[in-house]
């Protein structure tokens, strides 16, 4: 006899899923590919703070084990129809919305503009049943020739990237969490990125920095040179407190830091001259650089200070980490450790700096030229 027993799964956000276990598998309906588990879109708090989030969990709990008697009445006369009518009336982009809603940082915010392209593609409203993969290439295509939020021209070519790949990581949390029953993600090609130039400073440009002065806002001089000192994006270092940072006699400085991009934990070595650079030590709970803020003014001010410091290049605040990776590549570091002091999740991200020093290796080849 089919058994139906309710579980759980720990998502995001500090919640558990829970869903319904049919064992041995029923039949899917629309596909007849056997299938185990129903998401019942039903979600406890992992740690209640108030008496209003328990009596919610109570309740959760007990509209799951109803809906559970329901389904196991059900299967055992063989009605499986409830997974055909969860499917046609279940809203993809609304799944979206609630994948968004968990992320956090800058990623929350690339999952919110992703939105912004599947909401104007769908007019809002996309039933999984309406959930093709002849709609993902739609949407593919859709993309392809999408314009920028800011203004009417096309969208940037890695944004475009960017965007489709919050989409089909969507279907592929759809099909883990068995709303869908086919991994459109695996069939759906993705966009080929455009290799883009990655700027960075020699050690010479970056030691004529050191000697240009940024009397209008020394604080930023600082969070630039600890950038190209440590390879910390503006974010974290924005985000970064005294608590973060270690030290001890065997291992020296270290900071251990929640990464704002990836939100990834970082256990990572610096140097005793980018601590230096920070100045007197304050509470733990205080910024190691009080006052850094993210404008377009800082930005404009950026650019001042390069070009008084001589350097023509296009830098902005992320050349800065750019540099970092080549000059420790340049200067013989393993690429599997820059990967790892980058926070790169990928060996393939580290790579493209390496491309930069062969190219760099080049250049300097075709420097030496003899007349004949």
């Amino acid at each position: 006899m089919i058994k139906v027993k309710l579980r759980k799964k720990p998502i995001t956000g500090g919640r558990t899923s829970l869903y319904l276990d049919y064992y041995p598998a029923i039949p899917h309906p629309d596909t007849g590919k056997p299938t185990r588990r129903e998401f019942l879109g039903l979600y406890l708090f992992n740690r209640p703070k108030t008496p209003a989030d328990k009596e919610q969990n109570n309740e959760t709990v007990a509209l799951a084990e109803t809906i559970r008697a329901q389904r196991q009445i059900e299967v055992q006369s063989g009605a499986y129809g409830f997974l055909s009518k969860k499917t046609q009336n279940t809203c993809f982009v609304a799944y979206c919305e609630q994948l968004a809603a968990s992320r956090t940082g800058s990623n929350k915010d690339g999952w919110d503009s992703a939105l912004h392209y599947l909401k104007d593609f769908t007019g809002g409203s996309l039933k999984l049943s309406e959930l093709t993969l002849k709609k993902c290439r739609d949407f593919r295509a859709y993309m392809m020739q999408a314009k920028s939020q800011r203004n009417d021209e096309l969208l940037a070519v890695n944004s475009t990237v960017s965007y489709f790949n919050k989409f089909k990581a969507a279907l592929k949390q759809a099909y883990k969490d068995g709303i869908i029953s086919t991994d459109l993600d695996a069939k759906i090609e993705g966009i080929k990125p455009e290799e883009t130039r990655r700027e960075y400073l020699t050690l010479a440009e970056l030691q004529l920095l050191v000697e240009t002065d940024l009397h209008i806002l020394p604080v930023l001089k600082q969070a630039a040179l600890f950038s190209a000192l440590t390879g910390l994006r503006y974010s974290d270092i924005e985000a970064l407190t005294w608590k973060q940072i270690r030290y001890d006699a065997d291992n020296g400085y270290t900071i251990n830091f929640r990464q704002e991009k990836t939100d990834g934990v970082e256990y990572m070595p610096i140097s005793n001259q980018a601590v230096s650079l920070l100045g007197e030590r304050l509470g733990d709970s205080q910024p190691v650089l009080p006052g850094l803020m993210y404008s377009a003014h800082w930005n404009k001010i950026l650019k001042q200070w390069v070009k008084a410091a001589g350097i023509t290049k296009n830098v902005t605040f992320h050349s800065f980490r750019h540099t970092y990776a080549t000059l420790q590549l340049s200067l013989g570091t393993d690429i599997y450790t820059v990967s790892k002091m980058l926070g790169h999740r990928e060996l393939k991200t580290t790579q493209i700096y390496a491309k930069i020093i062969d190219q760099s290796k080049r250049d300097a080849a075709d420097k030496i030229k003899l007349t004949f």
